[in-house]
């Protein structure tokens, strides 16, 4: 039995999309699950972040004195372990590796706290040692060939090197996923913040509202919002709070929104008619975003359609004549013959 008559029997059919149905029900209830832990773990991380910066103020308040560098809403984490702690230590890796925006970027990836820049340093310490080494390994002694053995350790390092900045990518496909989740529903809580405003609410309990709204649309910017509010509400200058949620995200439209709200705070001019100036062009840039991609589905479809589509229907518009060509010819000659 052959390939192609395995793949056109009845049986293998069916038993194909019984494994695709079962495949597609047991990911669509592991993905809400999925979903629901991390709404959980950010909800636990916010609680904890809250809690801490109540602590600080307090110690403020009582003239013990406090974090007053104006990044006390990215220095959260849980704590490293302690090989880890050791070896960024010994090394000194934060004079290696850390610079003045290693915070900032480690924030736009979700990643707050000493324990995640105490992880990130280790990572850029393991990362190129551990490609080198199972280069080496493969090179070595897997597949050695008839290279010279300097020859492979030269592939090997170069391999480490490429995995040196291997940390630098994962964070940065992750910075990029995270601000894509929050630009997607900005607009909307651009919507709902003016919704609540005008309603009467303050910023605070605005953005907290809006928090619970927008979580089921992007998990990400719930947490930030929430963030923003335990920061509106325990930190002495509310523009702090402000410029540590565009800091967070580092998306020119929150910026903008932000500097809006802090003009807005700081000359007594309306929160709402800022609002709605930054809502109307949030809608628009989000329209112009959709025209721009509908603009570029034409050319994008060109190479599939002459190569796929225009096929098919040339032999489905001439499949008829030439049946019908072929069937007299036919004729023809038996009857000539």
């Amino acid at each position: 039995m052959n390939i192609v008559e395995l793949l056109t029997q009845r049986d293998f059919l069916i038993a194909v999309l019984a494994a695709v149905s079962a495949a597609a029900v047991v990911f669509t209830f592991g993905s809400s699950m999925i979903v629901r832990q991390d709404m959980k773990k950010r909800i636990k991380r916010v609680a904890v972040e809250r809690d801490r910066m109540r602590a600080e103020e307090m110690v403020r308040l009582r003239g013990a004195g406090g974090n007053t560098d104006g990044r006390s809403s990215i220095r959260r984490g849980k704590e490293p372990k302690s090989y880890m702690k050791r070896a960024v230590e010994r090394f000194d890796l934060k004079k290696a590796f850390q610079d003045d925006t290693t915070v900032d970027k480690l924030a736009m990836a979700g990643l707050r706290g000493q324990g995640e820049l105490t992880k990130f340093l280790f990572q850029r310490l393991v990362y190129p040692i551990g490609v080198f080494a199972f280069a080496a390994f493969y090179l070595l002694f897997v597949t050695p060939g008839d290279r010279p053995v300097y020859l492979n350790l030269i592939y090997a390092i170069g391999a480490g090197l490429v995995g040196a900045y291997l940390p630098l990518l994962l964070l940065r496909n992750r910075t990029q996923k995270r601000q894509t989740s929050i630009r997607r529903s900005w607009p909307d809580c651009l919507d709902l913040l003016l919704l609540c405003v005008e309603a009467g609410m303050s910023m605070e309990h605005a953005f907290k509202r809006v928090a619970k709204e927008i979580g089921g649309q992007s998990a990400e910017l719930a947490e930030e919002l929430t963030l923003t509010t335990a920061e509106l509400s325990f930190l002495e200058d509310r523009t702090r709070a402000y410029e540590n949620l565009g800091r967070r995200t580092g998306l020119d439209g929150v910026k903008s929104v932000m500097t809006a709200l802090i003009q807005a705070d700081r000359y007594g001019t309306s929160v709402g008619q800022a609002l709605r100036v930054m809502a109307e062009e949030g809608r628009e840039a989000r329209m112009m975003e959709a025209e721009k991609k509908a603009a570029a589905l034409p050319p994008k479809l060109t190479v599939p359609l002459i190569l796929f589509f225009l096929p098919v229907l040339f032999i489905v518009i001439l499949s008829p004549a030439m049946i019908q060509v072929f069937t007299g010819s036919v004729a023809t000659t038996m009857g000539g013959g």
